[in-house]
C-alpha cells in the first residue's frame, strides 16, 4: 500500500495505491473515489479528496503511514459507505541495509548480484554500481516502495536473475547535493540495519 500527495501537481487528493490490475472504472462517494478492476471488482486504488483537512501542511511526495491516519481514513471509508478497510501496515520500505554477499552477475560484465539484509529478511538484488561492495550499509528500496520520481519498485529479473529490490543511490533518493557520478549511497558503518531512512535523511541533505 502506498500513499501519496502532490496538491500543487494533482489537487487536494492523497492517493491510496494497493494493486495494478486490468481496465479501471471509478466509483465516488461524498469525498472518497475507488478505483475498482472492472472484471473483477477488486479495489485497485482510493483517492481521498479535500485531504488537507486531515493531512495539514503535507509535503509532495510519499506520504508516511500510521495507525492514526490508517483509523481516520478507514473511518472515512466507513463514512462513504466503501465496504473496505485498510490494513495497518506501518513497516518502512525504504530501509538501511547489509550487504552480506556481492557476487559477479554471471552474464553482466558489471552488475553485481547481492544479497541484502534488511532485518526482519534478506533481499537478493541485482546492482549495476560500480561502487557496491560486500560489508557496505546501504539504501535498499523494497518491493512497493515509492521513489521520489514516482517509480514504484516491484520484482524484477535482470538478464536471467531475480531481484526483489533496489540499492539506492543519493540521486534516487532526491538528496540534496546528490553527486553527479554513478554509485550507490553508501551509510556509515554503525547505522542500523532495518532502520527507515526517513529517520536518516538530515544525516544526508
Amino acid at each position: 500500500m502506498i500513499l501519496y500527495y502532490n496538491r500543487k501537481g494533482i489537487g487536494d487528493t492523497l492517493i491510496v495505491y494497493l494493486k495494478e490490475g486490468g481496465k479501471q472504472s471509478v466509483q465516488t462517494k461524498n469525498d472518497v473515489a475507488r478505483v475498482f478492476d472492472e472484471t473483477t471488482n477488486e479495489t485497485l486504488g482510493l483517492n481521498f479528496f479535500n485531504a488537507s483537512q486531515f493531512l495539514g501542511d503535507q509535503a509532495t511526495g510519499a506520504v508516511a503511514v500510521n495507525a492514526a491516519l490508517i483509523d481516520l481514513l478507514n473511518q472515512k471509508l466507513t463514512d462513504a459507505k466503501v465496504d473496505l478497510t485498510l490494513p495497518v501496515d506501518v513497516q518502512p520500505l525504504i530501509v538501511a541495509g547489509y550487504v552480506s554477499e556481492s557476487k559477479k552477475h554471471p552474464d553482466s560484465d558489471h552488475m553485481h548480484v547481492c544479497q541484502v539484509d534488511c532485518g526482519e529478511e534478506t533481499l537478493q538484488i541485482v546492482c549495476g554500481a560500480p561502487n557496491i561492495e560486500q560489508g557496505q550499509k546501504v539504501v535498499v528500496a523494497k518491493i512497493g516502495a515509492l521513489m521520489p520520481n514516482g517509480t514504484i519498485i516491484r520484482p524484477t529479473v535482470l538478464r536471467g536473475v531475480s531481484s526483489d529490490g533496489m540499492i539506492c543511490s543519493a540521486r534516487e533518493l532526491a538528496l540534496a547535493n546528490a553527486p553527479q557520478k554513478r554509485g550507490i549511497l553508501v551509510l556509515n558503518s554503525e547505522t542500523q540495519v532495518g532502520q527507515d531512512f526517513n529517520s536518516l535523511k538530515k544525516m544526508h541533505v
